[in-house]
């Protein structure tokens, strides 16, 4: 039997990340997630990661009845979120996951944000290694 080599975030992960600035409207941040279909947006800061921001963050703006016009993305972002490096296990985002609830990890080289692994990617691969 082959052993099949162990898949690393870097397989799994979303490459094209979606990237906004912490000084956008979450206005102009959903209409950007909406645009691109994703669930999720890195927050960078000169190309630094500073935060994430995800559709829960969205809600939680909406059900405080912020102006999406008016409110920033850093002030309703995921500061200093949790991230992993792409040679990090699926196995492990699963734990961080699960254990925090996360929906979301950035995955990352250094400081900069190149890709994004979401319970769907980390489900997906499960089923694939079943």
């Amino acid at each position: 039997m082959l052993a099949l080599p162990m898949s690393t975030l870097s397989d799994l992960m979303t490459s094209d990340v979606l990237t906004v600035a912490p000084e956008d409207t979450i206005g102009e941040a959903a209409q950007k997630m909406v645009d691109r279909e994703v669930s999720s947006a890195a927050v960078s800061d000169y190309g630094r990661l500073i935060g994430i921001l995800t559709e829960r963050d969205l809600t939680r703006a909406v059900a405080g009845r912020t102006h999406s016009s008016e409110a920033r993305v850093r002030e309703w972002m995921t500061p200093d979120p949790v991230t992993l490096a792409p040679s990090a296990s699926p196995k492990e985002a699963a734990e961080i996951m699960l254990d925090r609830g996360f929906r979301h990890i950035p995955v990352v080289d250094g400081e900069r944000a190149i890709g994004i692994v979401s319970i769907r990617d980390v489900a997906r691969w499960s089923t694939e290694e079943i």
